[in-house]
């Protein structure tokens, strides 16, 4: 399968909260989120190395239309609703048109 819609998320903790932050956004990997199913082929949550509250997820998926389905579902909706507690303001979203790279299983 091939990365055909990327997306990419920046979200501000609240001060202190960005580790918090980053082991929510990994619970997206646990079975049943957005990012454990077959079709999300990049998950990858990041903390800045400038500003550790702040915290950068970026994903590659199958297809937009599957992205939107994944987030659709209930767990998607609780995870998002645990974040957004953390936040100190809006998150900000933009969505990647993926032209190459590699994903590696190591």
């Amino acid at each position: 399968m091939a990365v055909t819609y990327g997306f990419h998320a920046t979200m501000t903790a609240r001060p202190g909260l960005g580790g918090l932050l980053a082991d929510l956004l990994l619970t997206g990997l646990d079975e049943g989120n957005p990012g454990a199913g077959e079709h999300c082929l990049v998950y990858l949550v990041s903390r800045s190395a400038a500003d550790p509250d702040r915290v950068h997820v970026v994903e590659g998926w199958t297809s937009e239309a599957e992205h939107h389905r994944a987030f659709a579902g209930e767990p998607a909706r609780a995870l998002l609703a645990r974040v957004g507690e953390l936040l100190a303001g809006e998150a900000e979203f933009a969505d990647l048109v993926p032209v190459g790279g590699r994903v590696s299983a190591h």
